[in-house]
């Protein structure tokens, strides 16, 4: 599907954050901010939920951690128990570290893979750059036409206000 988006780019990161927090303000949809460097706030003045990630990286931690534990205890007391020692075939504490090392691997992997899945930055995608010199040392905010009371006008003005050097409106492709 096919859609029209305002384009605005802006050289401080004060200017980015006010343009964003005024177009949210205002009713607008803001597709994307890009920024050539993290920008504290700009999660806030975007709206965006807080992330589930570290509730995916805390479950499949746990998960791997138990999965783990069964197989070492059912290898070692079920299928081949082997005495070492006189020691039990399921001691617990010696399993320990192993347990943790795949609980941090299973807990990494799979955010790691969650990220990717979210982001849906998948192997062969096109990266889509609004305007040239947003990964070097400029800011571009990206509004969509959300209905047909948008108000071209308008959001030119907003981002003329907050000192936008450039503003291009653009089809592109979108969800």
């Amino acid at each position: 599907m096919r859609r029209r988006v305002l384009i605005g780019v802006f050289e401080a990161e004060e200017d980015i954050l006010a343009a964003t927090r005024a177009s949210r303000e205002a009713g607008h949809k803001i597709v994307d901010v890009y920024a050539p460097y993290p920008v504290h706030g700009l999660d806030k003045a975007m709206a965006l939920p807080p992330t589930r990630l570290p509730r995916i990286c805390l479950l499949f931690g746990l998960l791997g951690a138990a999965a783990k534990v069964w197989f070492e205890y059912w290898a070692t007391a079920w299928d081949w128990p082997i005495n070492v020692g006189g020691r039990p075939w399921n001691s617990l504490p010696a399993f320990v570290p192993v347990t943790f090392e795949v609980m941090v691997l299973f807990a990494g992997v799979s955010t790691v893979l969650a990220f990717l899945f979210v982001s849906r930055l998948l192997p062969g995608k096109k990266p889509m750059m609004p305007v040239g010199g947003v990964t070097d040392n400029r800011f571009a905010l990206v509004v969509a036409h959300h209905n047909a009371a948008f108000d071209v006008a308008e959001v030119l003005a907003l981002f003329k206000r907050y000192g936008a050097v450039q503003v291009d409106e653009r089809e592109e492709e979108g969800a």
